[in-house]
């Protein structure tokens, strides 16, 4: 396959070299089981049936699942075992699919959810850096969007992500996501069924940006929930970037916080800084990939 699926169009045939995102055209995982981590209304306490996809085509200097997002750790797997991965997570009582960075592999995606669309709602968990195009061919398919809105600056964009056209294909992702799914359902146990919620991660030394994001989502989707995450920890080698390579304080949290309610949102999530622990992040150990029966 030519792949110009996400806003590097790399025009790379993937059956023969990689492209920025590293991954082959086979579906590649790192694993595969229930994520109690997320927002409550998409754990709950069953759990979301996260599938975790290795490489990424955004690759964030200071990314928290750093060995498959550069890395790019795991296993290929056939289309056929990964419905079968779907399934399992069903029959253990996943809330819901959790498609965990597919950005790099959503034409293959709304190949196989066109073959089989789970029981349960689809999430779709990305960076944002999507293609509008490309996330027309899932619509009907993904019944819940859960986007990050990383950046405003164009120039945070490119220091930290390689990509300083970051900001203009998220606004416009962010527009075709709210499109395709509309108003929020939830169930009667406060389950979202369909809807979107746009996550902001809030970097140390960059409290300015994150206001930034935040006035533009009050702005453009003020009906829409946003999470908030202060779960930022310093993984990697970032040396180079010596702002971040901190947690933030309770100082910058409280001033995005104080922010917030003078924005007036209401539909917000938020994480307390006990969550800035590498104890939440999973271990990649291919599990509910290679073991499963």
């Amino acid at each position: 396959m030519i792949c110009n699926q996400c806003p590097r169009r790399c025009n790379v045939d993937r059956e023969n070299a990689l492209g920025y995102c590293r991954a082959p055209n086979a579906y590649k995982l790192a694993r595969a089981s229930l994520h109690f981590w997320e927002e409550p209304c998409i754990s709950g306490k069953s759990g979301s049936g996260a599938v975790f996809f290795s490489g990424c085509n955004l690759g964030c200097v200071f990314c928290q699942n750093y060995e498959i997002s550069h890395k790019c750790k795991g296993v290929e797997v056939s289309e056929e075992r990964l419905i079968r991965i779907f399934e399992h997570l069903v029959d253990e009582g996943a809330n819901n699919i959790n498609l965990v960075n597919p950005t790099h592999y959503a034409v293959q995606l709304a190949h196989t959810l066109k073959k089989y669309k789970p029981p349960v709602p689809v999430v779709y968990n990305t960076s944002g850096y999507d293609s509008v195009d490309t996330l027309k061919l899932l619509d009907g398919l993904v019944d819940i969007y859960l986007p990050d809105f990383k950046y405003m600056r164009n120039d945070k964009a490119l220091r930290y992500s390689r990509a300083e056209d970051y900001p203009q294909f998220a606004m416009a992702a962010l527009t075709e996501m709210k499109r395709q799914v509309g108003n929020d359902v939830f169930d009667e146990n406060g389950i979202m069924k369909r809807g979107m919620i746009i996550r902001h991660l809030v970097l140390p030394g960059n409290t300015n940006s994150a206001i930034q994001a935040l006035d533009y989502l009050a702005e453009n989707f003020g009906d829409t929930y946003i999470s908030v995450m202060a779960q930022y920890v310093p993984c990697t080698d970032l040396s180079e970037y010596k702002e971040i390579n901190r947690k933030i304080t309770k100082r910058e949290y409280d001033k995005i916080v104080n922010h917030i309610l003078e924005l007036g949102l209401e539909k917000v999530f938020l994480q307390k800084l006990e969550s800035a622990t590498e104890d939440y992040i999973p271990d990649f150990d291919l599990s509910g990939v290679v073991d499963l029966e």
